[in-house]
Protein backbone atom coordinates (compact mmCIF):
# COMPACT_ATOMS: atom_id res chain seq x y z
CA UNK A 1 0.00 0.00 0.00
CA UNK A 2 2.82 2.18 0.49
CA UNK A 3 4.65 4.06 -2.09
CA UNK A 4 7.63 5.70 -2.40
CA UNK A 5 6.33 8.66 -3.45
CA UNK A 6 2.85 8.45 -1.78
CA UNK A 7 0.26 11.11 -3.22
CA UNK A 8 -0.72 14.49 -1.12
CA UNK A 9 -2.91 14.13 1.45
CA UNK A 10 -5.89 15.55 -0.48
CA UNK A 11 -5.91 12.93 -2.75
CA UNK A 12 -5.15 10.35 -0.24
CA UNK A 13 -8.35 11.95 1.53
CA UNK A 14 -10.53 11.26 -1.79
CA UNK A 15 -9.52 8.03 -2.42
CA UNK A 16 -9.86 6.93 1.08
CA UNK A 17 -13.45 8.54 1.26
CA UNK A 18 -14.58 6.87 -1.90
CA UNK A 19 -12.99 3.69 -1.57
CA UNK A 20 -14.60 3.47 2.39
CA UNK A 21 -18.26 4.72 1.13
CA UNK A 22 -18.57 1.93 -1.75
CA UNK A 23 -16.92 -0.99 1.13
CA UNK A 24 -20.02 0.55 3.36
CA UNK A 25 -22.82 0.43 1.25
CA UNK A 26 -22.34 -2.80 0.02
CA UNK A 27 -21.45 -4.33 3.47
CA UNK A 28 -23.20 -2.84 6.00
CA UNK A 29 -26.22 -5.54 6.75
CA UNK A 30 -23.08 -7.74 7.84
CA UNK A 31 -22.00 -4.74 10.41
CA UNK A 32 -25.15 -4.78 12.10
CA UNK A 33 -25.85 -8.70 12.24
CA UNK A 34 -22.23 -8.91 13.67
CA UNK A 35 -22.51 -6.35 16.14
CA UNK A 36 -25.89 -7.95 17.62
CA UNK A 37 -24.14 -11.83 17.69
CA UNK A 38 -21.00 -9.62 19.83
CA UNK A 39 -23.44 -7.85 22.36
CA UNK A 40 -25.67 -11.03 22.76
CA UNK A 41 -24.65 -12.84 25.91
CA UNK A 42 -24.88 -16.62 26.29
CA UNK A 43 -26.62 -19.07 23.86
CA UNK A 44 -28.37 -17.34 21.55
CA UNK A 45 -32.66 -19.23 22.52
CA UNK A 46 -36.01 -18.10 21.53
CA UNK A 47 -37.23 -15.38 19.38
CA UNK A 48 -35.02 -12.97 20.56
CA UNK A 49 -31.83 -14.61 20.10
CA UNK A 50 -29.48 -15.62 17.49
CA UNK A 51 -28.42 -19.03 16.96
CA UNK A 52 -25.96 -17.53 14.21
CA UNK A 53 -25.69 -15.58 11.22
CA UNK A 54 -28.10 -16.87 9.14
CA UNK A 55 -31.04 -16.89 12.27
CA UNK A 56 -29.98 -13.36 12.77
CA UNK A 57 -30.78 -12.18 9.19
CA UNK A 58 -34.06 -13.62 9.45
CA UNK A 59 -35.23 -12.68 12.81
CA UNK A 60 -34.24 -9.27 11.96
CA UNK A 61 -35.91 -8.83 8.84
CA UNK A 62 -39.01 -10.66 10.17
CA UNK A 63 -39.24 -9.06 13.31
CA UNK A 64 -38.25 -5.42 12.70
CA UNK A 65 -38.51 -5.05 8.52
CA UNK A 66 -35.90 -5.12 6.04
CA UNK A 67 -34.46 -1.37 6.75
CA UNK A 68 -33.22 -2.13 10.60
CA UNK A 69 -30.09 -3.91 8.87
CA UNK A 70 -28.82 -0.31 7.63
CA UNK A 71 -30.48 1.39 11.00
CA UNK A 72 -27.42 3.73 12.24
CA UNK A 73 -25.82 3.68 8.66
CA UNK A 74 -25.17 8.11 8.90
CA UNK A 75 -22.53 7.19 11.62
CA UNK A 76 -20.31 5.20 9.67
CA UNK A 77 -21.15 6.83 5.80
CA UNK A 78 -19.89 10.11 8.25
CA UNK A 79 -17.13 8.18 9.42
CA UNK A 80 -15.82 6.56 6.56
CA UNK A 81 -14.20 9.71 4.81
CA UNK A 82 -11.86 10.13 7.46
CA UNK A 83 -11.35 7.13 8.54
CA UNK A 84 -10.30 5.45 5.23
CA UNK A 85 -8.85 8.70 4.27
CA UNK A 86 -6.88 8.31 8.12
CA UNK A 87 -5.73 5.20 7.22
CA UNK A 88 -4.10 5.08 4.32
CA UNK A 89 -2.47 8.77 4.61
CA UNK A 90 -1.28 7.54 7.72
CA UNK A 91 0.08 4.31 6.45
CA UNK A 92 1.98 5.56 3.30
CA UNK A 93 3.56 8.86 6.09
CA UNK A 94 4.56 6.25 8.69
CA UNK A 95 6.01 4.27 6.33
CA UNK A 96 8.35 6.94 4.95
CA UNK A 97 9.07 7.65 8.58
CA UNK A 98 9.79 4.06 9.57
CA UNK A 99 12.01 3.59 6.30
CA UNK A 100 13.83 7.00 6.81
CA UNK A 101 14.71 5.84 10.47
CA UNK A 102 15.51 2.20 9.55
CA UNK A 103 17.57 3.49 6.55
CA UNK A 104 14.83 0.95 4.16
CA UNK A 105 15.30 1.88 0.92
CA UNK A 106 11.96 -0.12 0.25
CA UNK A 107 9.01 -1.22 2.19
CA UNK A 108 9.63 -4.86 3.36
CA UNK A 109 7.09 -7.38 5.30
CA UNK A 110 8.27 -6.68 8.78
CA UNK A 111 7.82 -3.06 7.54
CA UNK A 112 4.60 -3.42 6.74
CA UNK A 113 3.17 -5.22 9.39
CA UNK A 114 4.70 -2.56 12.04
CA UNK A 115 3.50 0.76 9.83
CA UNK A 116 0.07 -1.06 9.75
CA UNK A 117 -0.04 -1.69 13.66
CA UNK A 118 1.21 2.16 14.15
CA UNK A 119 -1.53 3.61 11.45
CA UNK A 120 -4.40 1.68 12.55
CA UNK A 121 -3.47 3.27 16.50
CA UNK A 122 -3.55 6.63 14.45
CA UNK A 123 -6.94 5.72 13.12
CA UNK A 124 -8.70 4.69 16.08
CA UNK A 125 -8.57 8.51 17.11
CA UNK A 126 -10.87 9.11 14.50
CA UNK A 127 -13.45 6.65 14.69
CA UNK A 128 -14.50 6.22 18.36
CA UNK A 129 -17.46 8.32 18.70
CA UNK A 130 -18.47 7.53 15.10
CA UNK A 131 -18.24 3.49 16.26
CA UNK A 132 -19.84 4.10 19.63
CA UNK A 133 -22.79 6.01 18.10
CA UNK A 134 -22.99 3.12 15.55
CA UNK A 135 -23.42 0.11 17.82
CA UNK A 136 -25.96 2.25 20.28
CA UNK A 137 -27.65 2.31 17.15
CA UNK A 138 -27.55 -1.17 16.01
CA UNK A 139 -28.08 -2.61 19.34
CA UNK A 140 -32.20 -4.35 19.82
CA UNK A 141 -32.40 -3.05 23.60
CA UNK A 142 -30.99 0.47 22.79
CA UNK A 143 -32.16 1.29 19.60
CA UNK A 144 -35.48 2.64 20.62
CA UNK A 145 -33.75 5.09 22.88
CA UNK A 146 -32.39 7.36 20.14
CA UNK A 147 -34.56 8.54 16.98
CA UNK A 148 -31.54 8.54 14.67
CA UNK A 149 -27.66 9.64 14.70
CA UNK A 150 -28.06 13.23 16.14
CA UNK A 151 -30.50 12.56 18.93
CA UNK A 152 -28.01 9.56 19.75
CA UNK A 153 -24.76 11.99 20.23
CA UNK A 154 -27.13 14.30 21.94
CA UNK A 155 -28.56 12.21 24.75
CA UNK A 156 -24.93 10.99 25.01
CA UNK A 157 -23.57 13.59 26.00
CA UNK A 158 -26.15 15.26 27.97
CA UNK A 159 -26.74 11.75 29.66
CA UNK A 160 -23.13 10.37 29.97
CA UNK A 161 -21.01 13.20 29.28
CA UNK A 162 -18.69 14.20 25.87
CA UNK A 163 -16.06 12.10 27.04
CA UNK A 164 -18.55 9.27 26.82
CA UNK A 165 -18.01 9.41 23.01
CA UNK A 166 -14.28 8.42 23.75
CA UNK A 167 -15.73 5.30 25.91
CA UNK A 168 -13.78 2.17 24.41
CA UNK A 169 -10.98 3.95 22.91
CA UNK A 170 -8.35 1.63 24.04
CA UNK A 171 -9.91 -1.37 23.03
CA UNK A 172 -10.22 0.61 19.66
CA UNK A 173 -6.64 1.21 19.21
CA UNK A 174 -5.82 -2.91 19.85
CA UNK A 175 -8.54 -3.74 17.34
CA UNK A 176 -7.29 -1.84 14.97
CA UNK A 177 -3.65 -2.18 15.11
CA UNK A 178 -4.15 -6.00 14.89
CA UNK A 179 -6.67 -5.35 11.82
CA UNK A 180 -4.23 -3.41 10.37
CA UNK A 181 -1.00 -5.31 10.67
CA UNK A 182 -2.51 -8.18 9.61
CA UNK A 183 -4.07 -6.53 6.53
CA UNK A 184 -0.91 -4.11 5.38
CA UNK A 185 1.31 -7.07 6.15
CA UNK A 186 -0.58 -9.84 4.46
CA UNK A 187 -1.17 -6.98 1.36
CA UNK A 188 2.83 -6.90 1.13
CA UNK A 189 3.37 -10.82 1.26
CA UNK A 190 0.86 -11.79 -1.22
CA UNK A 191 1.08 -9.42 -3.98
CA UNK A 192 4.63 -10.20 -4.21
CA UNK A 193 3.85 -14.16 -4.04
CA UNK A 194 1.24 -13.16 -6.77
CA UNK A 195 2.19 -13.76 -10.75
CA UNK A 196 3.35 -9.54 -11.94
CA UNK A 197 0.18 -8.05 -13.41
CA UNK A 198 0.39 -7.93 -17.24
CA UNK A 199 -3.19 -5.79 -18.08
CA UNK A 200 -5.54 -3.91 -15.84
CA UNK A 201 -7.80 -6.56 -15.48
CA UNK A 202 -5.10 -8.97 -13.84
CA UNK A 203 -3.98 -6.03 -11.29
CA UNK A 204 -7.80 -5.75 -10.29
CA UNK A 205 -7.74 -9.55 -9.48
CA UNK A 206 -4.23 -9.62 -7.76
CA UNK A 207 -6.23 -6.67 -5.53
CA UNK A 208 -9.06 -8.45 -4.80
CA UNK A 209 -7.25 -11.68 -3.57
CA UNK A 210 -4.49 -9.75 -1.78
CA UNK A 211 -7.25 -7.40 -0.05
CA UNK A 212 -9.62 -10.69 0.60
CA UNK A 213 -7.00 -12.54 2.10
CA UNK A 214 -5.43 -9.76 3.99
CA UNK A 215 -9.10 -8.81 5.02
CA UNK A 216 -9.39 -12.43 6.34
CA UNK A 217 -6.20 -12.37 8.35
CA UNK A 218 -7.28 -9.19 10.08
CA UNK A 219 -9.99 -10.37 10.96
CA UNK A 220 -8.94 -13.74 13.05
CA UNK A 221 -6.17 -11.55 14.67
CA UNK A 222 -8.75 -8.65 15.91
CA UNK A 223 -11.97 -10.09 16.08
CA UNK A 224 -11.17 -11.12 20.10
CA UNK A 225 -11.16 -7.10 20.34
CA UNK A 226 -13.75 -6.22 18.15
CA UNK A 227 -16.20 -8.30 20.50
CA UNK A 228 -14.71 -6.68 23.73
CA UNK A 229 -15.27 -3.30 22.47
CA UNK A 230 -18.65 -3.80 21.31
CA UNK A 231 -19.46 -4.47 24.35
CA UNK A 232 -17.79 -1.98 26.10
CA UNK A 233 -18.98 0.89 24.46
CA UNK A 234 -22.63 -0.29 24.79
CA UNK A 235 -22.20 -0.08 28.35
CA UNK A 236 -23.96 3.39 29.41
CA UNK A 237 -22.54 5.07 32.33
CA UNK A 238 -24.70 4.99 35.36
CA UNK A 239 -23.65 7.37 38.23
CA UNK A 240 -22.86 5.05 41.17
CA UNK A 241 -22.00 2.02 39.58
CA UNK A 242 -18.76 0.34 38.04
CA UNK A 243 -19.66 -0.92 34.36
CA UNK A 244 -19.02 -4.77 33.73
CA UNK A 245 -17.02 -4.25 30.11
CA UNK A 246 -14.64 -1.15 30.83
CA UNK A 247 -10.66 -2.05 30.05
CA UNK A 248 -10.01 -4.01 26.92
CA UNK A 249 -8.17 -7.13 28.72
CA UNK A 250 -9.94 -7.88 31.39
CA UNK A 251 -13.05 -7.42 29.35
CA UNK A 252 -11.34 -10.01 27.32
CA UNK A 253 -10.60 -12.04 30.38
CA UNK A 254 -14.64 -11.96 31.66
CA UNK A 255 -15.89 -13.05 28.58
CA UNK A 256 -13.51 -16.01 28.46
CA UNK A 257 -14.70 -17.06 31.96
CA UNK A 258 -18.31 -16.49 31.62
CA UNK A 259 -18.79 -17.89 28.18
CA UNK A 260 -15.63 -19.82 27.30
CA UNK A 261 -13.32 -19.15 24.07
CA UNK A 262 -15.53 -19.17 21.37
CA UNK A 263 -17.38 -16.05 22.35
CA UNK A 264 -14.84 -14.41 21.54
CA UNK A 265 -14.91 -15.13 17.95
CA UNK A 266 -18.91 -14.43 17.99
CA UNK A 267 -19.70 -12.62 14.88
CA UNK A 268 -17.17 -13.56 13.13
CA UNK A 269 -18.70 -15.59 9.71
CA UNK A 270 -20.48 -12.25 9.20
CA UNK A 271 -17.68 -10.05 10.19
CA UNK A 272 -15.12 -12.05 8.13
CA UNK A 273 -17.57 -12.08 4.76
CA UNK A 274 -17.73 -8.31 5.47
CA UNK A 275 -14.23 -7.34 6.23
CA UNK A 276 -12.47 -10.37 3.48
CA UNK A 277 -14.28 -9.19 0.69
CA UNK A 278 -14.36 -5.84 1.41
CA UNK A 279 -10.95 -5.96 2.26
CA UNK A 280 -10.69 -6.45 -1.76
CA UNK A 281 -13.90 -3.91 -2.67
CA UNK A 282 -11.76 -1.37 -0.41
CA UNK A 283 -8.13 -2.08 -1.65
CA UNK A 284 -9.72 -2.32 -5.90
CA UNK A 285 -11.56 1.27 -5.22
CA UNK A 286 -8.19 2.64 -3.60
CA UNK A 287 -6.44 1.63 -6.07
CA UNK A 288 -8.21 2.91 -8.95
CA UNK A 289 -8.90 6.10 -7.48
CA UNK A 290 -5.12 6.93 -7.18
CA UNK A 291 -4.33 5.62 -10.05
CA UNK A 292 -7.02 8.03 -11.48
CA UNK A 293 -5.51 10.89 -9.53
CA UNK A 294 -1.86 9.73 -10.92
CA UNK A 295 -3.55 10.02 -14.14
CA UNK A 296 -4.83 13.50 -14.41
CA UNK A 297 -1.88 14.81 -12.53
CA UNK A 298 0.83 13.61 -15.00
CA UNK A 299 2.62 10.88 -12.79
Amino acid sequence: MSSDKPLPFVYQFAAGAVAGVSEILVMYPLDVVKTRVQLQTGKGAGEEGYNGMIDCFRKIIKNEGFSRLYRGISAPILMEAPKRATKFAANDEWGKFYRNLFGVAKMNQSLSVLTGATAGATESFVVVPFELVKIRLQDKAQAHKYTGMIDCVGKIIRQEGPLTLYQGLESTMWRHVLWNAGYFGCIFQVRALLPKAKNKTSQVWNDILSGTVGGTVGTILNTPMDVVKSRIQNSPKVAGSVRKYNWAWPSLGLVMKEEGFSALYKGFLPKVLRLGPGGGILLVVFTGVTDFFRKIRGE
